[in-house]
């Protein structure tokens, strides 16, 4: 038999941003646990025109793959900033500090993470990303 696991993002993953009182302008969909993941993290983000994530985020163990699905937006990395359109695809090494802003259009990404570093891998730094 066949090993899988199918969830729709939108659907049977929990919106997180609720919780925390950044709904609607932000929506922020963690899958790793609905879908059984082992080896590997898959998120669904999504910000309204000129949102921008209120924290900035590095990891210990996990690098990330930001794919942009929908809009466009722009990444600080560090103290970088890289605009995105639709369908860039960006690896981000474990220890760069990074998040996004939307663009007029909002902006829509799936974030793939690895290795499976569970709670507590990420270190979130309050107003980090200051105009």
């Amino acid at each position: 038999m066949a090993d899988y696991t199918l969830k729709n993002l939108k659907e049977d993953v929990e919106d997180s941003a609720v919780q925390f009182g950044l709904s609607p302008s932000l929506e922020a969909r963690f899958a790793r646990d609905a879908l059984e993941l082992e080896n590997s993290g898959v998120s669904y983000l999504r910000l309204a025109p000129g949102q921008r994530v209120p924290w900035g985020h590095t990891h210990k163990q996990q690098e990330e793959v930001y794919v942009v699905v929908g809009g466009s937006g722009r990444i600080k990395l560090d103290d970088e900033v890289v605009d995105l359109r639709r369908w860039d695809a960006m690896r981000i090494g474990k220890e760069t500090m990074r998040d996004v802003e939307a663009g007029d259009d909002g902006i829509e990404l799936i974030l793939i993470g690895a290795p499976n570093a569970g709670p507590g891998d990420a270190e979130l730094e309050q107003g980090w990303w200051t105009d």
